[in-house]
């Protein structure tokens, strides 16, 4: 786990600004949920109580970025800029039966300039359920309400549902293959995050993005 910037935070069809000089853009298909006042040392089996909203995240990730900063031993900064939630956020109870009060059981997907990336189970293989995940991030400190929590990347270890960020389908080519085929975001790139519920209506509204160059200030 680690501490991530949430200011800003991008629309769900705000554009995706990157440098140029080839960091390594790239989509991450998450899940996260959006707390209430959380205590500090809540207990896993309580800390569900305090989820309020649950949304779809699209966790941008600049890959070239991210060895040097975790060689420094000090996590993300500006391999991480700012993510992206979904149009709409959701109450666990409308949810339905797809709430277990740990994880989200649906199929997530992941476009790349309108070709399917992958459409895995959200809740399948999800290692660390949330309410771990917010037992981890409150054991010293408290909550405050509005606390974003992601999933991770959403992945199956099925590798038919295809994959929820463009490193996990790269790894699959170079272990595949001996290298990586697929290329990372560039500009002019369009991707889309949605989830669809058993009856095939979206649940969250789509994450629809453009990757744009930045411009210097």
């Amino acid at each position: 786990m680690y501490r991530g910037c949430s200011d800003p935070l991008l629309g769900p069809c705000d554009d995706v600004t990157a440098a140029s000089g080839g960091p390594g853009n790239d989509l991450e298909m998450e899940v996260a949920v959006i707390t209430g006042d959380v205590p500090a040392g809540i207990e896993r089996d309580k800390a569900s109580q305090h989820i309020r909203l649950i949304v779809l995240m699209n966790d941008v990730s600049l890959r070239n970025l991210i060895p040097a900063e975790l060689g420094k031993g000090f996590g993300f900064f500006q391999s991480k800029p700012p993510s992206s939630l979904s149009p709409v956020a959701v109450t666990p109870d409308e949810l339905g039966e797809a709430w277990d009060g740990r994880r989200v059981h649906l199929q997530c997907g992941a476009w790349v300039n309108g070709e399917l990336l992958g459409q895995p189970n959200a809740g399948k293989d999800m290692q660390f359920d949330f309410p771990r995940l917010i037992a981890h991030a409150a054991k010293t400190r408290p909550l405050g309400a509005g606390t974003i929590i992601g999933s991770g990347t959403v992945s199956n270890r099925d590798r038919s549902t295809g994959a929820g960020c463009l490193f996990e389908r790269r790894a699959e080519e170079i272990i595949a293959e001996g290298e990586a085929k697929t290329p990372f975001l560039k500009f002019g790139d369009r991707v889309k995050i949605e989830m669809l519920d058993a009856e095939g209506r979206s649940v969250f509204g789509a994450i629809d993005q453009s990757i744009t160059q930045l411009s210097a200030g």
